[in-house]
């Protein structure tokens, strides 16, 4: 879903489209400025923290509903905020280390049975399709992901809202260029977060239009600000001098909301793949904290390890029968 809730619950948001009530925040727009008064009701799909509960949640199979999938996939990242530049620290970690992780997980997962997973859902079937075989297009499993990393010095609101979120990302997208099939991603510097981390969520993805077309964005704050609730030391329960560990949930909800987002590129205008219990039940949102039988893992892309969830399989199994894998053929 679009945004990842915290641990235990379900990853949608990694899991469900958590309800954040009276958030403010103005109609996106691809030009627009977050503005001051009136009420943003948040409408992306959220990864809920560990432990959340009332996330609709199945163990049904995924559907198509008609909407777009990313074809050829992108993933762009807007260290929004000036802290990226002149650096800052948590928990003996630097903000350079951070995004070390960050651009090594995303850099190198393309390509991995990891990203196969996805790969088996499709665009262009029949509304209903619950196995695309070899009809209609697929997602796309290709190495080189990372399309572009970029510090934004503009300056952070002291209320971040999702209509500033939205500008961020279109910011992110006038800077590298506009494609269907990218996901803009928009990192926070730890200490500012929009309202609802680490208690609602732990990150999330929804679309924008803009004047270019529809726009798949999502939003990953300092994730170790939200410590376990989030994924720190979800899988590695020791530190180490890459990261792993403390950087965990980094990849864990930053994975489940990629792996949603390419799924599922338009949830907030037009569907694509869904299970029964709607828009907190995506792909990831199904195995979110190991939900359905589910065991989060490490995998090894680029020389370094990075923790990820596993993601909801329609056509293949685990040893045990659960549908929440970390690998594909």
């Amino acid at each position: 879903m679009k945004r990842l809730r915290i641990i235990g619950a379900t990853f949608g948001v990694l899991t469900a489209i958590v309800a954040v009530a009276a958030v403010a925040f103005i109609v996106v727009a691809p030009a627009a400025s977050a503005q001051a008064g009136g009420t943003e009701v948040f409408h992306g799909k959220v990864m809920p923290p560990r432990n959340a509960t009332g996330q609709a949640v199945t163990s049904s199979l995924m559907t198509y509903h008609g909407g777009p999938i990313s074809s050829a996939p992108k993933v762009y990242i807007n260290y929004w905020g000036s802290q990226w530049n002149t650096g800052f620290s948590t928990g003996g970690y630097t903000s350079g280390q951070a995004q070390t992780y960050v651009n090594g997980f995303f850099g190198n997962i393309g390509g991995s049975s990891w990203s196969q997973i996805d790969v088996q859902y499709c665009q262009g079937v029949a509304v209903g399709t619950t196995n695309c075989g070899s009809s209609g297009t697929h997602v796309g499993n290709q190495a080189g992901l990372l399309g572009g990393t970029w510090v934004d010095t503009t300056s952070i609101p002291r209320r971040i809202t999702q209509t500033s979120i939205a500008n961020a990302a279109t910011r992110l997208m006038n800077h590298f260029g506009y494609s269907a099939n990218a996901i803009y991603f928009v990192f926070t510097p730890s200490g500012h977060s929009m309202s609802g981390f680490g208690t609602q969520w732990c990150a999330w993805h929804d679309n924008a239009s803009t004047s270019s077309g529809q726009m798949a964005y999502a939003y990953q704050p300092y994730s170790p600000d939200a410590g376990g609730s989030c994924g720190m030391n979800f899988v590695n329960g020791s530190n180490n001098s890459f990261g792993n560990g403390y950087f965990d949930g980094f990849s864990i909800t930053g994975g489940h909301e990629w792996a949603e987002a390419e799924t599922d590129m338009t949830p907030s205008t037009s569907v694509a793949w869904q299970g029964p219990g709607g828009g907190s039940d995506e792909n990831a949102d199904k195995c979110a904290w190991n939900n359905n039988g589910g065991t989060s893992t490490n995998i090894s892309v680029g020389g370094h390890s990075y923790a990820v969830q596993p993601i909801w399989s329609n056509n293949s199994t685990t040893g045990t029968g659960s549908h929440c894998v970390t690998s594909h053929t």
